[in-house]
């Protein structure tokens, strides 16, 4: 009795050890292939698998992809058709469950379970645009196995039949295994009956399989034309012409306004004039002129200060600035007793162009650029920027269809995070480069202020990189062809932004004034003789007119012209400085680099100290295992 009882719990010890190896595996794995000359195919895969009842419990599943990026990141589906799917030689039931980019196919049944064994399963589809065609050849390009089964694979073939069942049309058969971008050789070919056989000559682990490459001489298959192309290109990317419309609608839109509202009124004539129009201040005529503000406007109200005697400008050895009050009272323009009562209203008496005095400089352009708003606009210009509202609920309205006809795989929502952010991000980056590319030409022209143009440069170089990222991941996120559209729909806002400005007839009247003064300021010294009487050169009419020339951008010719007036202007054996600033910027033998210090280098300054820390956010043989079309994987269930 006690020898049967052993015998038994050693029956029952083989019994588990057998079922504790078992390995649920795909036996052999089969495809045939057979093209048509109109570039579709049909598929028949045979799956011999092995069950255990540990995955494979009432079936398997195919994955099968439907959705591809082609080689610039657009959009590719190609055509898929089930046409059968069999067990054992019998019709089997399936479902299908859509995918991230294909489609899922279900063999089984969800109530009905599998005997442990060995279970033949034949998918039967159609499908098309899986063809190559090059300059000198075609070829399909095939992964047979697909790389993602939860299964060995212990062997794999396929046969693939040409159209016409030519033999003779092959140029080329290759094949790869092993895991995904491998380029494992462990596979032979032959040609037997009416098809090209590939054969795999080693067992494929997990998340491996056998692709393969078949090449023809062109001609054999029709090659679809640029029309068609350009078919599928539209059909599958039906968000890029959403967006091209949109695009189209936006442009029709804001052509109509701008014809409207926004053409300038015709310019009169220009005659040179020697002095700058009378009433207004340096920073005046740069804000109207240009119909906006920007920090060059506070630069020229600050040297304009300084020339009338209000402050004096220091400049240390690293090229930072310091504005220190001198006492005197001398008239000053409205917007200019505006920078004066919000720098000096609290009884201090200097004051640093540096990022710790970001709040009292901020609020010194802010208090500017009111003052110019309140005096200046709509009576000179006018901005039309009711217009741009209709214009932006319009871009707003298309980027919002354009992403909901995006596939719902996680593209929607990340593709118009990253646009809303970048819209953002982009303004402030823009601003930081603004003011980095001042910070360097004013020190290329001086020689002087390297230290503020690097340390700009190194703070605006994290943002731009975060617009890089920004713009690398809009690209690959969605089609880049999309991203590239909603990019355009946004710029084309900005475009019309300032096209929808226009001056009115009291502003050209001024723009034409302004534009006779800049012709003088600007002139070169060779060209001087052109004019009928103008003013005599002196070092007092430089300083006069210098804050003038920085407002219209001059500031380098019209220094240029007083080089030798001003190596002229100095007492004995002391050369001529200005008596309202001190520092290194200044060179008797070269004032045009002084000139672009007042101008660029103070700008770069006043943008970098009027805003907080960190404020500024700029807001053959080409192949391998797993590529080609086909693919996909499967498993159990």
């Amino acid at each position: 009795m006690m020898k049967l009882i052993l015998i038994r719990l050693l029956l029952l010890g083989l019994l588990f050890c057998s079922a504790s190896h078992a390995e649920e595996r795909i036996l052999n794995f089969h495809s045939i292939l057979e093209l048509r000359s109109d570039g579709s195919m049909l598929v028949e895969e045979r799956i011999l698998v092995q069950a255990e009842g540990i995955k494979i419990k009432r079936g398997i599943y195919r994955d099968f992809p439907t959705t591809y990026r082609d080689k610039l990141g657009n959009r590719v589906t190609i055509g898929f058709e089930l046409l059968s799917v069999s067990r054992d030689g019998r019709s089997e039931p399936y479902h299908t469950e859509r995918r991230d980019n294909g489609i899922r196919i279900y063999a089984g049944q969800e109530q009905v379970f599998l005997n442990r064994g060995h279970y033949e399963y034949t998918f039967r589809y159609l499908t098309n645009r899986h063809l190559g065609f090059f300059a000198d050849h075609d070829e399909l390009y095939w992964n047979v196995t697909g790389n993602g089964w939860d299964f060995p694979i212990a062997r794999a073939s396929a046969q693939v039949r040409l159209p016409g069942r030519s033999l003779e049309g092959a140029i080329g058969l290759e094949a790869y295994t092993g895991s995904q971008g491998s380029q494992g050789r462990e596979y032979r070919t032959e040609i037997k009956g009416e098809a090209f056989w590939f054969f795999t000559t080693a067992p494929l682990g997990r998340h491996q399989g056998l692709t393969i490459v078949v090449a023809w001489p062109k001609g054999l298959i029709a090659e679809p034309d640029l029309a068609q192309r350009l078919s599928w290109l539209l059909q599958e990317n039906s968000s890029v012409l959403i967006a091209l419309g949109g695009v189209a609608l936006l442009l029709v839109y804001y052509v109509i306004a701008w014809l409207r509202v926004g053409r300038d009124p015709e310019p009169g004539v220009v005659i040179p004039e020697y002095q700058p129009p009378e009433g207004y201040s340096p920073a005046a005529l740069r804000f109207i002129s240009r119909m906006g503000y920007d920090n060059q406007a506070f630069s020229a109200a600050l040297v304009n200060m300084a020339v009338k005697g209000y402050l004096r400008i220091e400049e240390d050895n690293e090229g930072s600035f310091t504005l220190i009050k001198t006492g005197e009272m001398p008239r000053l323009a409205a917007g200019e007793g505006a920078i004066a009562s919000a720098l000096f209203g609290a009884g201090s008496s200097r004051i640093a162009l540096q990022q710790h005095n970001h709040q009292q400089i901020g609020n010194a352009v802010k208090v500017h650029k009111r003052a110019l708003k309140r005096d200046y606009e709509k009576t000179y210009f006018v901005t039309n920027s009711i217009y741009l509202l209709p214009g932006i609920l319009l871009t707003i309205a298309v980027c919002l269809t354009a992403l909901l006809a995006l596939p719902d795989n996680g593209q929607k929502s990340m593709t118009g995070f990253m646009l809303v952010w970048l819209s953002f991000w982009s303004v402030g980056v823009y601003a930081l480069l603004s003011a980095a590319r001042s910070a360097w030409r004013g020190a290329l022209s001086t020689g002087a202020g390297y230290l503020p143009a690097i340390g700009i440069s190194l703070f605006a170089l994290p943002f731009l990189g975060g617009e890089v990222f920004g713009l690398y991941a809009l690209f690959s996120q969605g089609s880049p062809l999309l991203a590239g559209v909603l990019l355009l729909l946004v710029a084309v806002n900005i475009f019309f932004y300032q096209w929808m400005k226009a001056p009115t007839h009291k502003g050209r009247t001024l723009l034409d004034r302004t534009a006779g003064f800049n012709l003088y300021l600007s002139v070169a010294e060779k060209d001087e003789l052109n004019f009928r009487h103008p003013p005599e050169k002196t070092a007092e009419l430089f300083e006069r007119y210098l804050p003038f020339a920085i407002a219209l951008g001059v500031e380098q010719r019209w220094a240029e012209r007083f080089t030798n007036v001003l190596r002229r202007a100095g007492h004995g054996d002391s050369h001529y400085s200005p008596d309202w600033y001190h520092g290194r910027s200044w060179n008797h033998s070269d004032p045009a680099g002084f000139g672009c210090a007042m101008g660029s280098a103070m700008s770069a300054a006043i943008a970098s100290s009027s805003s907080a820390p960190g404020s500024s956010s700029g807001s053959g043989g080409g192949g391998s295992s797993g590529g080609g079309g086909g693919g996909g994987g499967g498993g159990g269930w």
